[in-house]
């Protein structure tokens, strides 16, 4: 990206101003309403951690998290919908975001918290209500935290997690059922494709599916075409992004890029998706950071992972190698060029989405 050009104080104040300018005017919400969207494609709340910091050093009561604020900041940028994480709202409240996204021709989805027992329901449930009021698609979840190959310091103590999660899936569904919210759970670096689709299938819940994330899975030595084939049809969500491949000395480096920047087939990803869930809304995941590294070539990594196998790193290694692209670095760039930086991203990425994908 074009990390010699500065954004000046008075710029970044300026997108501050706008993005807090207060209430609406009646005429300014009818002009938003009548604007349709650049692409159907919606922004996760990640791509905008680096904004939301820059903000909050200007103003600390300034949340552009906010569901509301987050959706006008996103119809600005031309997308299609939101996920965001959505808490408890009032019954009001969550109806009244449901209208605003009706009016801008956007979709709305949640990001929740899995319950972690039995004495969280309240709180899980909450969340699920509020989601349905708001007219969410989906609920975005997570069940293992972390990347398996740092987050954990033996294979028994992931497996100790993988079936923690499996417990709060089965606790979420009569919840998600009852309200008719679709839970869909994020391939997050953590079970390997075919883990995934079985404890899918052993679930068996209409109201339980995937967030497909189209990158996530290659850190785990998955084919990257196969391991959303294989999701595909329980699909709910999508998280679709581009990924950066180059080769370091235990393994291989993945970092977020733009789309169409990167080392992915996105319109054969896209075709893969829409073939078996024609109306599944895409999210745009570009998180603007450091690539990660991927230790693929580590004792500790097969340590984790040894469900992998010799041609599964084979067959990613050559893919590696036949797919360089050129990653970001950010981390020792000013917050504000870095905050350049992520908008870039963001917006190249929308572009893309709209005049290349055709979403």
């Amino acid at each position: 990206m074009h990390t010699n050009l500065r954004m000046t104080r008075r710029n970044a104040l300026a997108g501050l101003t706008a993005l807090s300018g207060g209430v609406v005017s009646a005429s300014q919400a009818a002009a938003a309403a009548r604007k349709p969207p650049v692409t159907e494609m919606g922004v996760v709340i990640f791509d905008c951690g680096i904004r939301r910091r820059w903000l909050m050093k200007q103003n600390s009561d300034f949340d552009l998290f906010e569901p509301t604020r987050f959706l006008e900041h996103c119809q600005s940028l031309g997308a299609g919908g939101i996920q965001v994480s959505l808490g408890v709202m009032t019954s009001k409240a969550a109806a009244d975001l449901h209208e605003r996204a009706h009016e801008l021709g956007m979709y709305v989805e949640a990001i929740v918290k899995p319950p972690e027992d039995k004495s969280d329901l309240t709180r899980f449930e909450s969340e699920v209500r509020t989601a349905r009021e708001a007219g969410a698609l989906a609920a975005r979840t997570v069940i293992i935290p972390g990347r398996r190959y740092e987050r954990f310091k033996t294979f028994a103590e992931f497996q100790k997690f993988e079936k923690r999660g499996q417990k709060m899936v089965e606790l979420a569904v009569p919840i998600v059922e009852k309200h008719k919210v679709p839970l869909a759970i994020e391939n997050h670096k953590d079970q390997r494709i075919e883990d995934r689709v079985a404890l899918l299938e052993r679930i068996s819940s209409q109201y339980v599916g995937a967030c497909v994330d189209t990158g996530n899975s290659f850190a785990l030595l998955d084919d990257l075409y196969g391991t959303i084939d294989a999701l595909a049809p329980f699909a709910f969500s999508v998280h679709l992004k581009d990924q950066s491949l180059s080769e370091y000395d235990e393994g291989f480096l993945l970092g977020d890029v733009p789309l169409g920047k990167g080392s992915f087939d996105l319109k054969r990803i896209v075709a893969i998706l829409r073939a078996k869930k024609p109306a599944v809304r895409f999210s745009l995941e570009v998180i603007t950071r450091d690539a990660l590294k991927v230790p693929c070539l580590t004792d500790r990594y097969w340590k984790l992972v040894p469900d992998a196998a010799g041609p599964d790193l084979a067959r990613t290694l050559r893919f590696v190698r036949g797919h360089v692209a050129k990653s970001q670095s950010i981390s020792k760039l000013p917050m504000e060029q870095q905050l350049q930086m992520e908008d870039a991203n963001v917006r190249t990425s929308l572009k893309y989405a709209s005049e290349v994908l055709n979403l």
